[in-house]
């Protein structure tokens, strides 16, 4: 059974202002010691791999690196396109985020031109409006030193026919009941990631409890960029929408859970307010 959010739940946004200067520092000095160029981080929805990102970032800036901030997010595809595989395909497959709804070739070919140190315009997308950003508002990167590439399920391979048989919650049961859906994510995740998989140089996992903190933590995630929003007309995901979307993540999300700890250089357990619980460091 899923976790459950309830719907009148207020969960106030996180305060914290990130991770400890130490962690950061042993991110930056992970990636730098084994000269990675594409230096990865993932983690479930609200884990806080997109803060880590900024901080080793800015971190990095300050000794003088020329450094790119990138999330696997930015390759979603647009609205229009998922929408047509949402009427072609699935409909589930109109929302983005799970495996088979990202531009896998313009993620593929931006990193390979950040690697190589070329021009390259690095994409963008707007979640509150659902869409990517137009090409004329993603900003220039030029001879970068180091890419931080976050996102939610990467290096995660896919399940077995037999594990995907059955739904695990509501969404699977009720919108998926002869599992197309599912099916088609996964057969995404194993013919189409790996190729991207295979540039990113290193990968540091921040493992969260369970799944069951996920649906809170995507909550703060969902206040946090409402609370930013300049037009409160697009302010339209509730709780109730929170978690009917965090199920669209859940089989791969305790995939991840499952697997990344083998795949992972460095593997980072977080408690259920997010900080760091001691264990070994990268391998």
């Amino acid at each position: 059974m899923s976790p459950r959010l309830h719907p009148s739940t207020h969960v106030p946004a996180k305060t914290s202002p990130g991770f400890d200067a130490n962690l950061v520092e042993q991110v930056l000095q992970d990636a730098l010691a084994h000269g990675s160029r594409i230096h990865a981080i993932t983690g479930l929805q609200g884990s806080g791999k997109s803060t880590l990102a900024a901080q080793v970032a800015t971190l990095a800036r300050a000794r003088g690196l020329r450094v790119a901030v990138l999330s696997i997010d930015d390759f979603y595809l647009g609205r229009r396109e998922r929408q047509r595989l949402g009427s072609q395909v699935h409909p589930l497959l109109a929302t983005r985020g799970p495996p088979g709804t990202h531009d896998l070739d313009l993620a593929c070919a931006t990193l390979d031109a950040l690697r190589e140190g070329r021009p390259v315009r690095l994409p963008r997308f707007d979640k509150l409006a659902d869409t990517r950003l137009p090409p004329s508002r993603w900003r220039w990167a030029r001879a970068v030193d180091l890419t931080v590439f976050e996102g939610w399920f990467l290096k995660t391979p896919a399940q077995t026919q037999d594990e995907l048989r059955e739904p695990i919650n509501a969404v699977e049961r009720d919108e998926d009941p002869d599992g197309h859906w599912r099916r088609y994510c996964n057969d995404a995740l194993a013919r189409d990631y790996p190729p991207l998989w295979s540039r990113l140089d290193r990968l540091l996992f921040l493992q969260p409890p369970g799944f069951e903190t996920v649906p809170q933590w995507r909550w703060q995630q969902e206040q946090s960029l409402q609370a930013r929003a300049k037009a409160p007309a697009l302010r339209t995901m509730g709780a109730a929408d929170v978690q009917r979307f965090v199920q669209l993540f859940e089989r791969v999300s305790r995939q991840a859970l499952r697997r990344l700890p083998g795949i992972a250089q460095w593997t980072l357990t977080l408690d259920a307010q997010r900080r760091p619980v001691i264990g070994p460091g990268p391998a």
